[in-house]
Parts: C-alpha cells; structure tokens; sequence
C-alpha cells in the first residue's frame, strides 16, 4: 500500500461535480481535496470565452494558492436551436441573483417554446489540470442528446432531467451514478485525462 500519495485538489464547490469526480479518479495514485478541505476561500470569476480558458483560470488559481495538483473543469449544454445557449453560461443562465438548479431547466424550456422539436443539444466538459510551476494540460469529453420537454429522472444534477439520450432511450438523471460515470461529457473528459494524471502522478513519486 502506498503511504503520503500527492492531493490532487478538484477545484469545485459543486457536491454533486464532487461526488462524480471521486468516482471518475477511483484508483489513481492521489488523495483527492476538494475546496473545503483547504481553509482557503477562494473565488475565482471565469471570465474566459471558451471552456478551456475558465478551467485553466479556476486550475491554476488553485495550484498557486495552495502548491497542489490541481484539476478544475468548466462545461456547459449547447443547444441547437438557440444558437448553442446557454453553453458558457449554462450555471448562471436563468435571471435573478441566486437561480436554482430547477429555475436554469424552467427558463431552457420556456426559451425553446416556440422552437420545433427534435431540441438536439450536447454537454460539453473540458478538464483542465494545473501544476504549481505553470503548467497545464486539458482534456475534452462531449455527449450529444436532446432535450425534451418534460423532467425525468431522480439522478445527477442541472440539466440531467431534461437530457435525453436517445441511444440509451432515457434521460441523463435516470441513469444510475455508475451509468453516467461511463458516458457523460465528465466521464469522457476524466477517461482522456487519466493517462495524464498518471504521468504525473509517477513524476511526483
């Protein structure tokens, strides 16, 4: 058994972003962090244009303020009949100070209204990992669906209710945890990932 693995902090507040991720790494060689477990409060505004630009901003805020490894994501839903809304902004898309979860699907739906079905859309996640020193890598997973126009599901969080896959006939929150861990944007950004975290891993032995 290895003793003293390196952290690695995963740099979100999110629980349930937590709680996939300490499924996706299972079995790399480090101690997982998370934000709460440093003492440090620290906001990090994303104010790049692209997926990579804020994970690298959240990333390497992270490894400088603690001296860790450091893996942040930034990912969003693009829909097509919006123009690829809300993407960047899928977080903080609803209006008001403090939207919910359930206020960001009521306003999805309530824009895509008057737009003819099929409502194709895709989850986009782009990892970022950060090193002390500078450097960085970056890995991209997607998952193409659909939404529609009604929740289903009990699982996953944001948007999962509305995403549909057809491929698996039933939306993302009525997955089991271990089914979307093998097909979410997530799961195929932390699969792209792994060999990284595991060269780095072993430079730090």
């Amino acid at each position: 058994m290895r003793h003293n693995l390196q952290p690695l902090l995963i740099a979100t507040g999110n629980r349930g972003k937590q709680r996939e991720y300490r499924d996706l790494l299972k079995g790399l060689p480090f101690q997982l962090r998370f934000p709460q477990d440093t003492g440090i409060d620290l906001e990090v505004e994303e104010t790049g244009t692209t997926y990579a630009q804020n994970a690298a901003l959240k990333a390497t805020a992270w490894a400088q303020a603690t001296g860790w490894l450091v893996l942040a994501d930034d990912s969003g839903l693009e829909v097509e009949a919006l123009d690829g809304a809300p993407g960047l902004y899928s977080a903080r898309y609803a209006p008001g100070p403090h939207p919910t979860d359930a206020d960001r699907r009521r306003y999805l739906l309530d824009n895509l209204q008057h737009h003819p079905r099929p409502w194709k859309a895709r989850f986009v996640c782009v990892i970022a990992v950060a090193a002390p020193e500078g450097i960085l890598h970056f890995a991209e997973g997607v998952c193409h669906g659909e939404i529609i126009p009604e929740e289903r599901g009990e699982h996953g969080f944001g948007y999962d209710p509305l995403f549909f896959l057809p491929d698996h006939g039933r939306t993302m929150a009525e997955l089991s945890p271990e089914e979307k861990n093998r097909i979410s944007h997530r799961a195929r950004a932390a699969q792209a990932i792994h060999p990284i975290l595991l060269a780095l891993a072993q430079q730090g032995e």
